[in-house]
């Protein structure tokens, strides 16, 4: 049975989600890449998703906002490029922002584990919805995301 470490249960009782928003976007093919008449068999389709930075403001109302940042991205590679120099055909990249307030200063600990356990959870829908929606916009084709997807760097931050 899987437990949720004491600092983890604080942080879920404590973080309130304020907002979950699109900080930058970018989508594009390459100049000589035509997604209509492509031959997407010979194309391999590569996701990035991890949690880039976490920061706590203080509020002047009182309390704090904790503000993390996921950086996602989708592209397309030939098949015969190996990872360390391939050469995308397009690609489809975003940062989110999730927002969470708290009332009272929590420990970093119970932040971490909150941030790296439960914020692309979140923040998921939302890529899921971007990246579908933008890849019928540019004749990619299209994808869809498991329902849920953990960060590839959710044993640290």
């Amino acid at each position: 049975m899987w437990m949720i470490s004491p600092e983890l249960q604080k942080a879920i009782d404590t973080l309130e989600i304020e907002d979950i928003y699109l900080r930058e976007v970018t989508a594009l093919c390459m100049e000589d890449f035509e997604p209509k008449s492509a031959d997407f068999d010979t194309l391999t389709f590569q996701a990035r998703h991890f949690l880039k930075a976490s920061s706590l403001v203080e509020l002047d109302a009182g309390g704090y906002l904790l503000r993390v940042f996921v950086d996602l991205g989708a592209r397309w590679v030939h098949d015969s490029d190996n990872d360390a120099k391939a050469s995308p055909r397009a690609t489809i990249e975003a940062v989110f922002i999730a927002e969470y307030r708290m009332q009272e200063r929590m420990d970093q600990a119970g932040i971490d584990a909150f941030c790296l356990q439960n914020v692309s959870g979140h923040v998921w829908p939302y890529w899921r919805e971007l990246l579908n929606s933008q890849c019928l916009r540019m004749r990619l084709p299209r994808v869809t995301l498991p329902t849920v997807q953990l960060t590839q760097n959710r044993q640290r931050l």
